[in-house]
């Protein structure tokens, strides 16, 4: 390692991005520079050559999920593919006299905020609660589904707090209600397993800078049988089975389909290995805190995430004391003031509890070594700041 390596802060905060691995970022090179043709010119060796690519691609994604390729639509990342599902899915089905959408308060922005789109259109929108866990009630998203609900949209893991869905269940539930079930999946895609036939996924949504890809790269995945419609957000020349217009961009695509494959070849041993160094890391916050808490399900969860209270600390000072490590709060943070996260709170966290949260994401690239240091430098700075009365949250604040 490089001294300007080492003293780069550890990296933990593998739920915002994930770097682009090097064999990936390998297999890309070449469709900037000489293999640059446009995939939809096929009249030349130039077009044949990044379509041909771009094919190979998108096995190697529908591979990963248990799809067909000809069910894999290139987007620009799992906002758009999260827009277009549930937008989609609604104004397709809403003129049929289906206006009714069916979401988690957990939920990603995007999905959230598309929900709230559709309201403005007339749709009405059911926002379910979680469980104190983080998971949803079966038995309450059975009761809210209807026979005018268009389309059912449940994450597959939380960006937060890591807590896994029961999806084959929610699927199995929509298929028996005929109803569409779509998936943001972009957090789980390439970390847990996840099988779009055994989860009676519609559509589900994934993002390449979440598994070692690169940024501005995505897919939607959409069912052939039984056929899932939905009606696409953008005009053009119709690429992608008409639902995404565009020039699709073959070097992002090389790069999604390859760090896919990778993915498919290396998830099994890399789940083992970031569970254990997610214990390593955990027990070696306690050590310094012990009545630190962990938020949401401990066994439904991604491998590599620890989303973690530090009971009357605020979460800022301690990442503010702790450079010689990068990860991130549980809350939504502005110039002017910070938020309580809305998903510790859908848990039930109050306002206090919220902001003493952390959130922990180890990664591919993580080792035993640097999980030591961060338990060290954040635990010791912890308990340090606590026994100073720094970074104390106020009694007052509400929860």
């Amino acid at each position: 390692m490089t001294e300007a390596e080492q003293a780069r802060p550890i990296y933990l905060d593998y739920q915002a991005t994930t770097p682009v691995d090097p064999r990936v970022a390998e297999a890309m090179w070449p469709y900037f520079t000489q293999a640059f043709g446009n995939p939809h010119s096929v009249h030349h060796s130039y077009g044949r050559e990044a379509e041909d690519a771009v094919e190979a691609a998108r096995a190697e994604v529908a591979r990963l999920i248990g799809a067909e390729p000809r069910e894999i639509v290139f987007t620009s990342g799992a906002t758009e593919s999260n827009n277009t599902a549930i937008k989609g899915a609604a104004r397709f089905h809403g003129p049929m006299g289906k206006r009714h959408v069916v979401t988690v308060a957990t939920e990603h922005k995007c999905v959230l905020e598309s929900a709230k789109a559709l309201q403005k259109d007339g749709f009405e929108v059911e926002i379910l609660p979680v469980e104190p866990d983080g998971r949803v009630d079966l038995d309450r998203l059975a009761a809210a589904i209807r026979d005018d609900t268009a389309i059912v949209s449940v994450m597959a893991a939380n960006n937060e707090i890591g807590v896994l869905q029961p999806l084959a269940e929610i699927g199995r539930l929509c298929r028996d209600k005929r109803v569409l079930f779509h998936s943001d999946a972009a957090q789980a895609v390439g970390k847990v397993p996840v099988d779009v036939n055994e989860m009676a996924i519609d559509l589900l949504s994934l993002s390449g800078h979440k598994l070692y890809g690169p940024k501005g790269i995505g897919a939607l995945y959409v069912r052939r049988r039984p056929r899932a419609r939905i009606a696409p957000l953008l005009d053009g020349g119709g690429q992608e089975r008409t639902l995404r217009s565009g020039t699709v961009p073959a070097p992002l695509v090389v790069g999604l389909g390859e760090a896919c494959r990778l993915a498919n070849a290396e998830m099994t041993a890399e789940a083992e290995r970031l569970g254990a160094l997610r214990q390593r890391l955990w027990d070696g916050l306690r050590g310094h805190v012990p009545d630190a808490y962990v938020n949401g399900n401990w066994e439904a969860r991604l491998p590599g995430n620890l989303n973690v209270s530090v009971p009357g600390l605020d979460a800022e000072t301690l990442i503010a004391a702790t450079p010689g490590v990068a990860y991130s709060t549980a809350s939504a943070c502005s110039s002017t003031s910070v938020e309580p996260s809305y998903v510790l709170s859908a848990l039930g966290l109050g306002d206090r509890d919220a902001a003493a949260s952390i959130r922990l994401g180890l990664g591919r690239m993580t080792t035993r070594a640097e999980v030591d240091r961060a338990a060290e430098a954040i635990g010791r700075t912890a308990a340090r700041l606590r026994a100073e009365g720094a970074g104390q949250l106020a009694d007052t604040t509400a929860g």
